[in-house]
């Protein structure tokens, strides 16, 4: 039961170094992305700026989250950076449509829309990547309410793990 519960936690971090590496190439991605804005807007330029804090909000969770992807509270603190970077980047695409006939916005249009599309690409894996995350999380918090292993998880500290 032991080698059970540490190999469902052993999975958690397995599936966290995909998702790892997802934000972390959205977060690139998102770098050029808000630099291209900021050049073309600069009327929006703290919608631009709100995106590039939560972004960075973001990482700086992802780094805490790193070492122990089991760990309830530095999960729960990356989904609400998650959220909070969705919720920037909704607010900045809903003002583009106002500035997309503005001659800097237009120079650098394909750039926006072939940026915007590997970003909305890059979503998609990792929301993949969010998914086995989950379900890895879900096994484990599974496993630790189960007979025999429910003894265990107070003698060894196994705690259930949050899903993002």
């Amino acid at each position: 039961a032991y080698n059970r519960l540490v190999r469902l936690r052993s999975a958690i971090h397995t599936a966290f170094v995909a998702l790892d590496a997802q934000i972390r190439q959205r977060h690139e991605l998102l770098q050029v992305w808000t630099a291209t804005l900021r050049e073309a807007l600069d009327a929006s330029a703290q919608q631009v700026a709100a995106v590039e804090v939560a972004a960075g909000q973001l990482m700086q969770a992802t780094d805490k989250a790193r070492p122990r992807p089991s760990a309830r509270p530095a999960i729960e603190s990356l989904r609400l950076a998650e959220q909070a970077l969705v919720a920037s980047r909704e607010q900045l695409v809903g003002t583009l449509p106002a500035h997309l006939h503005q001659p800097t916005l237009s120079a650098s249009g394909a750039d926006l829309f072939g940026l915007g599309g590997q970003i909305l690409a890059v979503d998609s894996t990792l929301a993949f990547a969010r998914a086995q995350f989950n379900l890895a999380v879900e096994e484990f918090n599974r496993a630790l309410t189960q007979f025999p292993t429910r003894l265990l998880t107070g003698l060894f500290g196994f705690q259930a793990a949050a899903c993002l």
